[in-house]
Formats: structure tokens, sequence, C-alpha cells
């Protein structure tokens, strides 16, 4: 067994000095030869057809480098073609191979740069049947393995196969064939290629002389050309003419859809199919068509995926570039114009913009200096990445951005157009933006909704087809998409933010003093699109060291929930002001929902205009002498309660209806609560979580409640921590308080006589008792409020009367009850009138009065300060 040669300079053999004899080509030429050389330069396959041609066996080849095959010029020519393939996906051209005798051959070589399996790169090399000797013009018709210097002799050229001859039709035929509109090539019975038009050479990027005697698979590695092969073969058996709806690109291009290509049998005279024609035609209009129909519905999926503005500005010049255009560039207006309809001339004054989003398909070019001043923006960086955001940009008044502006539809300007011209003269940052290469540009307005929002710019320099209408209205509804989605934005935005203040400026902004409860409280808006919700608590003090706690959460969302919430929360400060048991002031409540609700009927059909209807409410009236708690709720979840000792339960109230339904009754629920105990009360968006489900949800909240903490503030921040991995997709209000108490030392009370003269008695057991809290500066005050309350109950209530001292730190309340359910009222009296002056001289005296109805009897009650002011 011969060995490979070891350097160029070795020649076993001087049979290249020597040429023999011509010989007579074979009946059936080799099948091509084809080898495999890793990203190493080691061969790693060797067909059939490269042992024919160069008489090594895959045992002496496979495994070696495959520069040893090179003849003694090796170290240059092939040296060049290595550097000359780096980078690329495919690579061609003439090098001259060392048979394995020793003659050198000059072979046109066509390398195709493919994956295996895995991640390991390599060039599949091919070469056809045809070689070319040393000192031959390339492309001679040598046949495989014939040595330099020896002719080549009996075949018949792959032209003269084809028919071509040289009278002067076979001379119209010849020129029809090379010169035709289509793609055109021919394939004998082994599907190898002997002849191809122009179009096939251009399309490829291979002239006919690299083709010929390579399938097609061989010339275009891709599973389109299998696909076409095999229908090649189906001609050949006699299946007819074929179709596909592809053709097949150059390597690296794969497959081009916007071909239709045709099999055709080419028979002799008998009839018998001889050879294959391949004809492609570009369905260049249908094609466009079709791609600019993909890329608006891609661009539905892809654009306004959030309401982040800048965000969708990049979505556009992501979804245009490369699809539409070669860069773009989008601008949105500092000040938005709104309303009035376009007008044809041009403002008077420049306009200005910040540059929100670049994209271009170069590393370098027109777009990657857009990060100039005026009319520029950030650079565009590396192809497919955004330019650097936020650049200020000042359009000339007569440029052609402010004039589509000012006309309100967009513009298509090639290079040589002279408002384009202008625009570059006067400005060097649109000279920069638009590039000596850039031979199209598309100017397009951003409009939505009678606003001018912005604009956008769109150029091309790769593409070699200028813009056209077609394109301007797809650009058109590409940006008309962005602009919608840009205005929605803004305007959810501003609603957000109008709601927010709204709502926030409904709740409490600070919590009321009193003695009864420690409280602490938050409230966390959606984090949804949907926005604000109509969530909302409340602290209200009542009569008698008593004080009302309150949550509620209106349907819907937006400003009208967050009004509705407000029109609520003052609608039960009116109520419990005038100290309705819970469930009536529920059923006043649900009375006045139906009237909101009644006065919006016909306004709109959204869930906001319900006036409430659904609203969930819940009321808790907190009275610290008794330590009883009463509780009604209208389709609220119930609240937690957590004794002293750590155990945590819901309060079972009953549920109620939602407020809005009608005629259904609400019912309170009384307990008794320990000092020190706390509750819970809430809306349903804490339980809401979407990570798990209610009873999971539950068991976070109770373990939260049941550890000890310092502060009601910890247990507020351990409660949303533990039920919260994310902004809630509903508003949550959560109110948390612990119980406090009057003992018996801070309430003092006594029994009375329905007896005019029992009234001076009651003077005294006040002023002692004031004495005893060392309150000796109320007694004057207290004094007229107890003979006058007192005086009353006497006079027009009923017995048995009570009257009741409640001293808290700043506040004491003296209370006269009676078994009578007339209430008192004040009036004006006259001149000459000897009564009705008791209840105007208290409403003076004291902070505020009122009076507290029970199932039997009620409590008139008068409250004073004992702050210094």
């Amino acid at each position: 067994m011969e060995r490979l040669p070891t350097h160029p300079g070795e020649r076993p053999h001087e049979s290249d000095a020597s040429p023999g004899p011509a010989r007579t080509a074979p009946p059936t030429p080799p099948p091509p030869a084809t080898a495999a050389v890793d990203a190493r330069g080691i061969v790693t396959e060797w067909s059939e057809g490269a042992r024919q041609l160069l008489g090594y066996p895959p045992s002496e080849v496979v495994g070696q480098p495959a520069a040893r095959l090179l003849a003694d010029d090796a170290g240059t020519a092939g040296g060049a073609a290595l550097r000359d393939a780096a980078g690329r996906e495919r690579w061609s051209g003439t090098v001259a191979l060392r048979h394995r005798d020793g003659r050198r051959l000059r072979r046109e070589l066509l390398a195709h740069r493919r994956t295996a399996d895995g991640p390991v790169t390599e060039w599949l090399v091919v070469s056809a049947v045809t070689g070319t000797p040393e000192g031959q013009t390339p492309g001679g018709q040598t046949p495989a393995g014939t040595p330099e210097g020896e002719a080549a002799g009996g075949g018949t050229s792959g032209s003269e196969a084809a028919g071509s001859g040289t009278s002067g039709s076979g001379r119209l035929g010849e020129w029809a064939f090379r010169q035709a509109p289509c793609v055109m090539a021919v394939f004998d019975a082994d599907l190898r290629l002997v002849r191809a038009n122009a179009g096939m050479e251009q399309v490829l990027s291979l002239t006919e002389d690299q083709m010929r005697g390579l399938r097609l698979p061989e010339i275009v590695p891709h599973p389109v050309s299998d696909e076409t092969e095999a229908k090649m073969r189906r001609v050949l058996e006699g299946g007819g003419p074929q179709q596909l709806r592809a053709g097949a690109g150059p390597a690296g291009t794969g497959a081009n859809d916007g071909w239709s290509t045709s099999l055709v049998p080419l028979e002799d005279p008998a009839g018998h199919v001889r050879a294959v024609c391949l004809a492609a035609h570009q369905r260049l209009q249908e094609h466009l068509a079709r791609q600019r129909m993909l890329l608006l519905s891609e661009a539905s999926a892809r654009i306004g995926t959030t309401a982040d503005s800048g965000r969708t500005a990049q979505e556009l010049a992501d979804i245009a570039v490369p699809g539409l255009a070669d860069f773009a560039a989008v601008d949105l207006l500092d000040a938005p114009r709104h309303g009035g309809a376009p007008s044809p001339a041009a403002p008077a004054r420049p306009l200005a913009a910040t540059r929100t989003a670049v994209r271009s398909v170069l590393d370098d070019g027109p777009t990657a200096s857009a990060a100039g001043t005026a009319g520029t923006a950030g650079t565009a960086g590396t192809a497919g990445t955004a330019g650097t955001a936020g650049t200020k940009t000042l359009y000339p008044a007569l440029s052609p951005v402010a004039r589509c502006l000012a006309q309100g539809h967009g513009a298509l300007y090639d290079a040589a157009d002279p408002d384009l011209l202008r625009w570059a003269r006067q400005d060097p940052g649109a000279a920069r933006l638009l590039g000596s290469t850039t031979h199209s540009v598309m100017v397009v307005p951003m409009r939505a909704h009678g606003a001018t929002l912005g604009v956008a710019l769109f150029g091309r320099h790769r593409h070699a087809e200028p813009f056209e209408a077609d394109d301007l209205w797809l650009a058109e509804e590409l940006t008309a998409k962005a602009a919608v989605s840009i205005h929605t934005a803004r305007r959810d935005s501003r609603e957000h933010t109008s709601t927010m203040t709204l709502q926030r400026s409904l709740l409490p902004q600070t919590l009321p003093d009193q003695g009864a409860l420690d409280i602490a409280t938050r409230y966390l808006p959606a984090g949804t699109r949907a926005g604000v919700g109509g969530d909302w608590f409340d602290v209200i003090p009542l009569s008698g060291a008593r004080v009302a706690l309150v949550v509620g959460d209106v349907v819907g969302h937006g400003i009208r929930a967050s009004a509705t919430m407000g029109r609520l929360r003052t609608a039960v400060r009116t109520l419990a002001d005038v100290d309705l048991p819970p469930d009536e002031l529920l059923t006043h409540l649900d009375d006045l929902v139906l009237h909101l609700s009644a006065d919006e009927s016909g306004t709109d059909d959204t869930a906001e205009s319900a006036g409430g209807i659904g609203t969930t409410c819940l009321y808790a009236v907190y009275d610290p002498v008794s330590r009883r708690c009463a509780l009604a709720r209208a389709g609220h979840p119930p609240p937690a309660a957590v004794t002293p000792d750590g155990a945590v339960r819901f309060l079972d109230v009953p549920a109620g209806p939602p407020l809005g339904l009608g005629g259904l009754p609400f019912e309170t629920f009384e307990t008794e609560l320990p000092e020190g105990s706390l509750l819970a009360l809430y809306t349903d968006g804490l339980l809401a979580a979407r990570d798990h489900d209610i009873d999971e949800a539950l068991d976070k909240m109770f373990a939260a409640l049941a550890r000890p903490a310092k502060t009601l503030d910890t247990v507020c921040d351990r409660v949303l921590t533990a039920m919260l991995t994310h902004r809630p997709d509903d508003d949550i209000a959560l109110l948390v308080a612990r119980t406090r108490a009057l003992h018996a030392d801070r309430v003092a009370a006594w029994d009375l006589a329905s007896d005019p003269a029992v009234v001076a008695r009651a003077r005294k057991h006040a002023t002692e008792q004031l004495t005893a809290w060392g309150l000796d500066d109320a007694a004057f005050i207290t004094e007229l409020t107890v003979s006058e309350l007192v005086t009353n109950a006497i006079r027009y209530g009923r017995p048995p009367i009570q009257l009741r001292l409640i001293h808290e730190d700043s506040t004491l309340t003296c209370e006269v009850f009676d078994s009578s359910s007339t209430a008192p009222h004040m009036r004006r009296a006259r001149t000459f009138d000897e009564g009705g002056r008791g209840l105007l001289l208290v409403g003076q005296l004291a902070r505020r009065w009122g009076t507290r109805h029970a199932l039997t009897g009620k409590t008139v009650w008068a409250e004073q300060s004992l702050s210094p002011g």
C-alpha cells in the first residue's frame, strides 16, 4: 500500500510530466467525489467517488489531515482557500489535488458548512465528475480522474448533450435557455446537473461549471433539495410533471417560499424520458403580500404586550426590522397634540420629541451613528438590539417628519428626494441617521383617538427594493397598533393615578383618637391593569367610649368604584353617628345602594355603573365597658379573632346578602372578647392568591395571627408576607385591632327614682365622683349637664332611670337612660318661654351630644373634653 505524501514537494511518480495517451470517456461517468472535513482539518468521511477520483481507500484517508491530499502548491493555494472560506457558509474554487499514484489534478471544489450531530461544525466538500488539467481553460470536459495535461476524448459536452447546435434555430434555443427570465436547469438520468441557465447561476451564486455533474442536494444541502430530487426521480420513472411550492436557495439560506418550482420530463423522439428540466418562477407579489399579512398577524401578538410606552415603541421597531425595513426609529412627542384635523401646512416651529426605540440589522451603518444630537437617538449597537433611549430629538419645521406629523399621514421618500436632502443639510443628525447607503425612507406619524403621539421612521439600505405603497400601508398599520397601545397605556396610567389619588383621599388619613382599641391598617391596590378597586376601611368613635370598625369592598375598578366607595363610606359614618345597631345600619346602607343603582341605570352597561350592587361590608361595634362586640356582615368574609392565649377562630357572624339586592334581612351577632383579644377584618383580595387554594390561605393567615408580636404593625406585615408572593390581583384592605377594657374604677352608675327631688342628689353623686377622679375642674359643666339630662328623663321619660359617668383619658361622658323611646329634640325657646333652653345649653357646653336607642328605652348622652384646650 502506497503512503500519502508527507509534504507538498514529495512526488512518488512523474506521471504528470509524461501524460498518457488520450482516452475515451467511460459510458457512465463516475459518481461525484464527496468528503467531510471537520473544523480541525481532519477527514471524517470519504465517498466511493472520492476513492475513484484520487485512488485512496477510506482506510488511508479518514482520520488524516485533509491538507495531505493537496499538491505541492498546497501551502499557497490551499492556505488561501482556507482563509477565503473562514466565516462563510459556502466556498467554491479550484484546488490542485494529489492522486494516490502521484499525479496532480486541478479540481473545481464546492464546500458547504454543516453542523453534524452535536456541537461540531464540519465542511462537506463536493467535486463534480469533470476535471481541469493544469494549463487548460477551466470548464473543459476532462473525465474524472484525468491527470493534468491529458486531453479528454470521445465525450460529449454538457452543452451538446442539451441539444445546442450550430444552426440558427439551435443558437436561438441556446440563447432562450441561457437568458430565460426564470431559473432553469437540466438534470440527466442520474439526476446530475448538465445544464444551468443564468437565472440558476444568479440565484445560487454558482457557475454552471461549478455545478455540472452534481446532484441538487450536493449543490444546496437542504431538505427542500431532497424533496425536489425525489420528485425528479418520480418524473424519470414516468410520473409526469411535478410541482413544488418552494425552491432551494443558496447554502445557509434554506428554502425560498416565494418560488414556484416545476419539474418537466425531457423525452427523446421515441418518447423515452432522458432528463428532467427544472424551472422555478418567483411569485414575488404573491409572496410579498403573504409576508406582509404574516408580519401584520405577528404584530397583533407582539405589539402592546405591556402598559409600558417605551416597551411598546421597541416592540414596533423589533417587528419592523428586518421584516419590513433595515432600520427603524420611534420618537414620541414631548407634548402629544390632541384634537383638531390634520393641517396640510408644516408647523412654523421645530418639533421636540424623545427617541424611544431604535432597531437595525447592522452592527454599523446608518443607525449605528444615531446617537447624535438633534434628530438622532442612541447608538443602535449590535444587530437586533435597541439603541439608547431618552435622547432628545428636534425636528426642523420644514423637515419631512414635521410635514408628515402636520398632515397626519405617512410618506415615502427616496434618497434623491429634495425634502430629504434639505433635511439632511439642515440637520447633521438626520444625515447620520439616513447614511450614505440608505436609498428609501418612510415617515409615519403615530396617531390614536385624535391624538398625535410621535413618529416612526423606517429605512432600507440592505434591501435592494425601495419601499412601495403597500409597504407604507403596512407601516401605517403597525404604527397605528403601537399608537393605540401607547395611548391606552397613557390613559390607563392617568386614570390609575387619578383613581389612586381619589382612593387614598377617601380612606382615613389618620386614625381617630379613642381608647377602646389599638389599631393598625394596611391598604394594597391591585397590581393588574384593571386598576384600583373600591376596598375601604374605617374607624368611627361612638358614644359611650365605643368604637365602630368597618371594612367594605365595592365591585369593579377605576374611578367610579372609588367614588362609590367614598359615598358608601360617608353614608356609614352618617348612620353610625346616630348609633344604629349593626343590622339596622346595613339595612339602611342596602337601601342606599339600591337608590344609587336606580340613579345610574340607563347611563351605560359597564360593571362600574352598577351603583355598588354586589358591594360587601362588615360592620362591628366594640364596647370597652362591657367588652362585648356586636357585628353584622353583608356578603363579606367573617372576621378572625385571636384570644390572649393564641387561639384563632372565625367569629360566627351570620352571612347576610351583598348590598343592593334588597328585601333580605341582616342579623347582628354579639360576643364577649377578653381584654387583649385580636380582631382581624379584611377584604377578599387577601384570600384570592393565585398560587394556593382557600384552605391553605386560611391556614397561613391563622398562623400569622397566632404568632406573638409587640406591635400590630408587625402583625399586619406578617399576614401580608405570608399570604402574598406577588402583587395582588385585587385590592386588599386589612384592619387589625387589639381590645382594651374600661375597668370599674373608670365607670360610675346610679339608679334614680322618677322624682324631681332626685335631681339635686344626682348632681351630688356626679360631683363626688369627679372629686374622686381628680376632675374638679369639670364639675361645673358636669353639674349643668347632669341636671338637664336627669330632669328631661324624669319629666318626659319613664322609669327606670339610670345615670352613668364614663371617664376616659381625655373624655368624660355623661349618660342618662330611661325606658321611653321618645327622643329629645333641641328647639329654640322664645323670649318669654320659661323652658326649652336646657338642651341648647348642653349643646353649647358639651363637645357633642346625642341619643342612642336600644331594644327598650334610650340613652341621652353628652361628651365633654378633658384636654386643656
